[in-house]
């Protein structure tokens, strides 16, 4: 019998017209539903909706749904997250489901830091900054608004070479190539992400290279499964640099961004054959690897 596997694509936000909601995410929701063979994937794609006592019905009670992962789009920058909502995000992971957390610039997404684990992945401008000082700077200089860490990976629509870590992860795997997943798409300010000290399942699988500097920096953190403090064994996840590498302004511009969206644009993600592709082949394999065992 066929596998049904229900993902949850969720973000921290309500719904606006003129900024980052899970609208501009529908790309990424309709590949998701496309995948599977033997594994039919469902997908269940909203934005935050706070009830009277402040929290969101669906994420405060996650630990108790029949979703196998979350996939959580953080576009605020502080209070995205309520402490019921956390709770059992944190038993959602214990009971075995996988998480994808990813956040973008400066203090966006601030609310994963109130997430155990995962959310401790996440470095930002007002709490958990990068340990070593010197990266504490502004990394883009094209957006003055917009400051540290703004790794500047390349202009929206553009494409990024990534480094794959050795060894090579599952994620980065391409089952119609010799080499593994070669490009993300670009975005000219990524936040920050590492390995938690002291916890064994976390590893950096991917790094990016500033186009400014030519510092290299991390861009996605994969958790493998692990004990918990209750000895449940905790579920996969990952934790990305930027919610850019999925929206549909990066993989496509035709498709329209906020109007605060003022950089120039690149067009790389089109003319380099294979940065679509690669994307979604890895919007495959995040979705399979970060799967409870059936």
């Amino acid at each position: 019998m066929a596998r049904t596997l229900r993902i949850l694509v969720q973000t921290t936000t309500p719904y606006a017209a003129d900024d980052w909601s899970v609208e501009r995410l529908s790309l990424l929701t309709s590949h998701l539903a496309t995948l599977g063979d033997e594994t039919r994937v469902d997908v269940t794609a909203r934005n935050r909706e706070a009830g009277p006592d402040g929290s969101d019905s669906v994420l405060a009670s996650l630990d108790r749904s029949p979703f196998d992962e979350l996939w959580l789009f953080a576009f605020d920058t502080g209070g995205g997250l309520s402490g019921d909502e956390c709770g059992a995000i944190s038993r959602f992971r214990q009971r075995g489901g996988g998480i994808l957390s990813t956040r973008d610039h400066q203090d966006m997404g601030l609310s994963l830091c109130a997430l155990g684990g995962i959310g401790a992945a996440h470095h930002f401008h007002s709490r958990n900054p990068e340990s070593d000082p010197e990266r504490c700077a502004r990394d883009d200089v094209e957006t003055p608004l917009i400051t540290w860490p703004n790794y500047h990976s390349g202009r929206n629509g553009d494409c990024q070479r990534i480094i794959v870590t050795a060894p090579g992860h599952a994620l980065l795997r391409n089952p119609d190539a010799a080499d593994p997943i070669t490009f993300f798409p670009a975005h000219p300010h990524e936040g920050s992400v590492g390995p938690p000290p002291g916890d064994p399942s976390a590893r950096v699988v991917a790094r990016g290279v500033s186009r400014t500097t030519g510092r290299d920096f991390n861009l996605v953190v994969a958790f493998e499964r692990s004990p918990g403090p209750d000895g449940s064994l905790l579920g996969r996840g990952v934790a990305e640099s930027s919610f850019h590498h999925f929206v549909d302004y990066n993989w496509d511009t035709r498709r329209g961004a906020p109007s605060f969206v003022t950089e120039m644009e690149g067009s790389s993600m089109k003319t380099e054959a294979r940065a679509l592709p690669d994307i979604k082949q890895y919007v495959s394999n995040l979705a399979f690897w970060l799967a409870p065992p059936a």
